[in-house]
């Protein structure tokens, strides 16, 4: 296969799937901390800063792996990263202390980028014209794995000794790997005659010369700060609002399965009109679902609608900024997209980090004033940065 032509349907669904599979790898951690901490004896803090070890790895591997698409062939590369996830996932079933799982959660995380590796190798793929719609399914594959990683992590814990749970990603993702090498579609490109050295120098320049780039990053950071607002003070809200715990912040979560279901429609109107249209979307849902959480958020069903509204929000960003992204120069498909990645990643870590303090000092007040300036920054943003000519579309 050596051809935009060869990226059928059923290729599609593939890296669809396996964006989704490799991606939970980093949040099975989540619903089983309680039972690590217990196996481990050691405290559920502790337990903690191994979970956030796992993010802080996927963030070093958005900025030092994720380039490498630019220089190797995407096919090998995806594989190897892969191969690479496999055996971190061993060493985290393995673990005989919390030192090496915590070791075994850093590379867990560093290794398990490959899905950023497949978002521009399958654009790249892609014929021009349905750019939109093929990321809209790439993308529903990974928030799929996402949202689904929690639920299928807590079931397990709850009937096997939690370590089970990554040996049974670790063998999910080795049947994923022979299914790859099989069918994955062959990179066309030539090799890059590029240095790795020069490759990671060269981020802040070509972040400094990509307008679009910049735009797409703003509202990257923005968009997925307002969503960890939400997502990180749910349970604390719910607790104090209504006395429940955790575990039905978990089952709220499930009504992300609504961006599942919208993102190849968004893809299609990202094709169909531009992606200006779609992100100024985004933000409204966004900011609509903070009016709602704001003064209607005493109530059960306030909370219900403003989460639906606010996962659209997320996922009308997340497409349309990708289609933005891999518009623009196809050599440096893989480092402008570690870039926005990195981007999209620190405003969640900021979002989460700013909507915990604000609630300790200032209630839920706090938490959706907040949100607000996520927002405005989001608007203005919109406002003054253009998207690419070759997106925008004429009547």
């Amino acid at each position: 296969m050596d051809s935009k032509k060869d990226l059928s349907g059923k290729t599609v669904l593939l890296m669809a799937i396996a964006t989704g599979i490799i991606v939970a790898n980093l949040n099975y951690i989540q619903p089983i901390e309680g039972l690590i901490a217990t196996s481990f004896r050691v405290s559920k803090a502790a337990v903690g800063v191994v979970a956030m070890l796992t993010q802080l790895g996927y963030a070093f591997g958005l900025l030092f792996i994720v380039p490498l698409g630019d220089i190797f062939n995407r096919y090998h590369l995806i594989q190897i990263m892969l191969g690479l996830s496999i055996l971190s996932l061993i060493v985290a079933f393995w673990s005989p202390s919390i030192v090496i799982f915590g070791i075994a959660s850093l590379l867990v995380g560093i290794t398990s980028v490959a899905p950023q590796i497949i978002i521009p190798y399958a654009a790249y793929l892609a014929p021009n014209l349905h750019q939109g719609k093929v990321l809209g399914n790439v993308l529903s594959g990974l928030l799929t794995g996402i949202l689904l990683s929690r639920s299928v992590s807590g079931l397990l814990g709850s009937v096997l000794s939690w370590q089970y749970v990554y040996l049974i990603a670790a063998i999910a993702c080795t049947i994923l790997l022979f299914v790859l090498h099989a069918y994955l579609p062959r990179d066309p490109r030539e090799q890059q005659n590029m240095q790795y050295g020069k490759v990671l120098a060269s981020l802040p320049k070509l972040l400094a010369q990509e307008k679009h780039l910049q735009g797409a990053a703003i509202n990257g950071f923005c968009l997925f700060g307002v969503s960890n607002v939400l997502w990180s003070t749910l349970a604390f809200y719910l607790a104090a609002q209504y006395h429940l715990g955790s575990n039905v912040a978990g089952l709220l979560g499930l009504l992300g399965i609504t961006g599942v279901l919208f993102a190849s429609i968004i893809g299609r109107l990202v094709d169909e009109y531009s992606p200006r249209m779609t992100i100024g979307l985004g933000i409204g849902f966004s900011t609509l679902a903070f009016v709602i959480f704001a003064s209607l958020g005493h109530l059960l069903v306030g909370l219900i609608v403003g989460i639906v509204l606010l996962d659209l929000g997320t996922q009308f960003g997340q497409v349309s900024n990708q289609a933005i992204v891999q518009s623009l120069n196809s050599q440096a498909s893989s480092r402008n997209n570690s870039l926005f990645m990195f981007s999209y990643f620190l405003g969640g870590s900021l979002g989460t980090f700013f909507a915990t303090f604000a609630w300790s000092h200032f209630g839920w007040t706090g938490v959706c004033s907040v949100a607000a300036v996520f927002l405005i920054f989001a608007l203005l943003g919109h406002l003054i940065l253009k998207e690419p000519k070759k997106l925008q579309k004429t009547s």
